[in-house]
């Protein structure tokens, strides 16, 4: 099953061969043999790479998780054992790998020198945990997964801003409403979430009475927030994404916030449980707010 994989993801026996660190005929015995066992062709060669067969996509996303199932069994016994070494794999969306992980990430790499972090990052949180049930990785920091059947550990809410060029008039505000910026035009991402089958923005905006001007899309939150800062348009952002930028962040009234979560397939031990603990400390995040009480 690795074997089959690290062929997909290299689009090449030649590319998987020297991956793997095996010879292209090792390589070409071992696809053979899984291919009698579960009885039809998985791969077929394209004039240019290699694909998969109907069969053989119904089995990559299985043969996927039970690869990635072992690496992560491997770790989880050595971290038991009180092993030193190896890697925690980390998923998380854009946004928060550059707004959210950096600190954490250089403070843990203080802590536990010899235990490597491999992140990887994805557009959307129905990526995010697409490619988790997938066992991409350890562990997961992102918004609250809907529906998900593992562990899910709250680490609190991130305030959504208003990104401004310094000297916009409206950047020495507190608070800006959102019917105010009815007329100004905004930075779109890419990476925008959904939210009852609408973008985010067009929702909210919707909501308040209008639909936003987009003058701008771009691909990543991080460049959003540059063109935004320069005088592009206004984007809505973590706090955490735009700091460092010379721009003015304003908050919204009411305010924005997101809740983030740190969730797995299996309980949490070992390096996993531990980068948790780290991030609910350096993180410093306020809880859920409790309902308003009606009036």
């Amino acid at each position: 099953m690795e074997y089959l994989v690290t062929v997909v993801e290299q689009a090449s026996f030649t590319r998987a061969a020297e991956v793997l660190n095996v010879t292209q005929s090792a390589l070409s015995h071992q696809i053979k043999a899984l291919e009698r066992q579960v009885g039809g062709a998985l791969l077929e060669r394209l004039p240019r790479g290699v694909g998969l067969t109907p069969m053989g996509r119904a089995f990559l996303p299985h043969a996927e998780l039970a690869v990635r199932s072992a690496g992560q069994a491997r770790r989880a016994a050595r971290a038991a054992a009180g092993a030193e070494g190896g890697e925690l794999r980390l998923a998380s969306i854009h946004a928060i790998a550059m707004g959210v992980l950096p600190p954490v990430g250089a403070r843990w790499r203080r802590r536990h020198p010899n235990v490597t972090l491999v992140v990887h990052e994805y557009a959307t949180t129905d990526e995010l945990c697409e490619r988790m049930e997938r066992g991409v990785a350890d562990l997961a920091v992102g918004p609250r997964p809907a529906g998900w059947r593992g562990p899910v550990v709250p680490l609190g809410e991130e305030e959504i801003v208003l990104v401004l060029p310094p000297d916009d008039p409206l950047a020495g505000r507190t608070a800006l409403t959102l019917p105010e910026l009815a007329g100004r035009e905004w930075v779109r991402c890419a990476m925008e979430p959904v939210v009852e089958g609408r973008l985010w923005l067009d929702w909210i905006c919707g909501k308040a009475g209008f639909t936003p001007r987009t003058g701008v899309w771009t691909e990543h939150s991080s460049t959003a927030v540059r063109l935004a800062a320069a005088g592009a348009g206004i984007v809505a952002t973590p706090a955490n994404v735009a700091a460092g930028v010379d721009c003015a962040m304003v908050p919204v009234d009411p305010p924005w916030r997101r809740e983030l979560t740190a969730f797995s397939r299996v309980e949490l031990g070992g390096a996993a449980a531990a980068f948790v603990e780290l991030l609910r400390a350096e993180l410093h995040l306020p809880g859920p707010r409790r309902a308003a009480a009606t009036r």
